[in-house]
C-alpha cells in the first residue's frame, strides 16, 4: 500500500485560506500527518490558480505528499501535480486516464451510490470518495451519506475509500470502523486555528492500535 492510501486528505478552500496563506496552511497540515493534499478552488481565476498550484506542488513534493487538483486536468498537467479528483459534472475518467497517464491518481466522488463507485474502479479510478457524511460547512446542502454505504464498498472493492463532509476528530472513528481508508477534511482542518494540531489529532485515528480500540467499541472483531 503507498503512503497516500490511507490517513489524512487535506483539502483545501479558499474561502478558508487566502493565497498569500495557502502554502503555509497546508505546510501545517503535512506537518501534522496529511497523506494526501488536494488543490480546490473553483472561483480563482487562471493565472491566481496556476501559482498556487505551482507553488503546493513544489511544497507537497518536498515532503513526498501528492496533490491532487480538483477538477482540472489541463491545470494537473500544467503544475505536474500526481492527479485529479472528478465530480459527477466534471471531465470522463477515462479522458483524465488518457491525459495525464497510468501512473496519475484518479479519484471519483461517487457520493451515496455504490454503483457509480463499482463503475468507476472499473473504469480504473485509483480511489472512490463517499459523503457528506455529516453536516458541512462546506457542502451544507450535499446528499447524506451512510457508513452502511462504505461498509458495502469495502466489501466490494479493492482501491481505497475516501470519506468526507463534516469529518472532524471527534467523529472520524466511526467512518474509519465503516471501512474509510482515507479522511478528507476541509473545515474540520483548515477552519480550526491549530491546522498543525487539528491534523495531528485526525491522523492519529489511523493508528493500529486506535483502529483496534475502534473495533472492539463498534463490536466488530
Amino acid at each position: 500500500m503507498s503512503a497516500w492510501q490511507r490517513g489524512l486528505y487535506a483539502v483545501t478552500d479558499p474561502a478558508l485560506i487566502a493565497p498569500r496563506d495557502l502554502a503555509t496552511q497546508v505546510g501545517a497540515a503535512i506537518a501534522g500527518g496529511a497523506a494526501l493534499v488536494q488543490y480546490r478552488d473553483k472561483d480563482a481565476g487562471g493565472s491566481q490558480r496556476l501559482a498556487c498550484a505551482r507553488a503546493l506542488v513544489a511544497l507537497c513534493h518536498d515532503h513526498r505528499v501528492p496533490l491532487i487538483i480538483n477538477d482540472d486536468i489541463a491545470l494537473a498537467v500544467a503544475v505536474g501535480a500526481d492527479g485529479v479528483h472528478l465530480g459527477r459534472d466534471d471531465a470522463r475518467l477515462s479522458a483524465a486516464r488518457q491525459t495525464l497517464g497510468p501512473h496519475a491518481i484518479i479519484g471519483v466522488s461517487c457520493y451515496n451510490d455504490l454503483p457509480r463507485a463499482i463503475a468507476a474502479a472499473e473504469a480504473g479510478a485509483d480511489y472512490v470518495a463517499f459523503g457528506r457524511f455529516f453536516p458541512s460547512c462546506t457542502k451544507p446542502h450535499a446528499l447524506q451519506a451512510e457508513i452502511e454505504t462504505l461498509r458495502r464498498a469495502k466489501q466490494r472493492l479493492n482501491i481505497p475509500l475516501v470519506a468526507i463532509g463534516g469529518i472532524t476528530a471527534d467523529n472520524g472513528a466511526a467512518l474509519i470502523t465503516g471501512g474509510a481508508d482515507l479522511l478528507a477534511v476541509i473545515h474540520g482542518l483548515f477552519g480550526q486555528e491549530d491546522v498543525t494540531a487539528a491534523a495531528r489529532s485526525i491522523a492519529e485515528l489511523f493508528d493500529d492500535a486506535a483502529v483496534d480500540r475502534q473495533r472492539k467499541a463498534f463490536g466488530i472483531e
